[in-house]
């Protein structure tokens, strides 16, 4: 049976809504990464960068949520947009910009904002900047389109809804008023029952939730080694 490694992060939310809205059978398996079980040698055995999601598929390990997902869409023919060059080129696009746009601002948007020093307001700009402009391209091309890529539901949309929920807490509670089109998606996807089955996944295990000095340790290492 599949395993898949995850918690209750954006990235992982993804796959997790994947999982649930296709069926397939899998074993969840919990990675707390504040407790450091991302460095342990059976979970970097599946994935070496020691992140997660990570999947391993009877032997088949894959690791990046967006890689996960084609994986899995491509295995079981779910979820992927009608064969044609066009779909396939704007899923494969979409999908990468989510990839390396979408989920890296966000990213980098929450830790300045939430948990680096306070005196950096550049970097704190930068990415808050970065970031407003991602969603405003999501926003402006899903002013043309009902899906990410036209009228399909897929693993685009999959893959947008996990940073897309957390939106208020990378750029602030009003956020999302500024982009009505990524808002509807948003709820459209939200509402879907295997997306509440993914969020809840998590509720199935203790995960620490403290952002103590041992958990700031594990997660920020460059602060640690930069102590030392």
């Amino acid at each position: 049976m599949l395993k898949f490694y995850f918690n209750g992060a954006p990235n992982p939310n993804k796959v997790a809504l994947f999982l649930e809205e296709s069926g397939l059978p899998f074993e969840p398996v919990p990675v707390d990464t504040r407790k450091g079980d991302q460095f342990k040698p059976e979970f970097l055995k599946v994935n070496p960068n020691g992140k997660v999601p990570a999947i391993d598929d009877d032997g088949v390990f894959v690791f990046d949520s967006n890689a996960i997902l084609l994986y899995l869409a491509e295995k079981t023919g779910k979820f992927l947009p009608p064969a044609t060059p066009k779909n396939r080129a704007q899923m494969l696009s979409w999908l990468m910009f989510v990839a390396s746009g979408i989920g890296p601002y966000s990213g980098q948007a929450v830790h300045f904002k939430h948990f680096a020093p306070k005196d950096l307001e550049y970097a704190h700009d930068r990415y808050q900047f970065e970031a407003h402009r991602h969603y405003g391209i999501l926003n402006d091309h899903l002013a043309g389109s009902k899906y990410m890529v036209g009228d399909t539901y897929t693993i685009v949309d999959m893959a947008f809804w996990g940073w897309a929920r957390m939106v208020p807490f990378v750029l602030g509670d009003d956020a999302l008023t500024k982009y009505p089109n990524v808002k509807r998606l948003l709820d459209e996807v939200s509402a879907r029952p295997a997306a509440a089955r993914a969020i809840a996944l998590k509720d199935k295990f203790t995960f620490k939730t403290e952002m103590d000095d041992e958990a700031r340790n594990i997660m920020f290492r460059h602060l640690k080694t930069k102590a030392a």
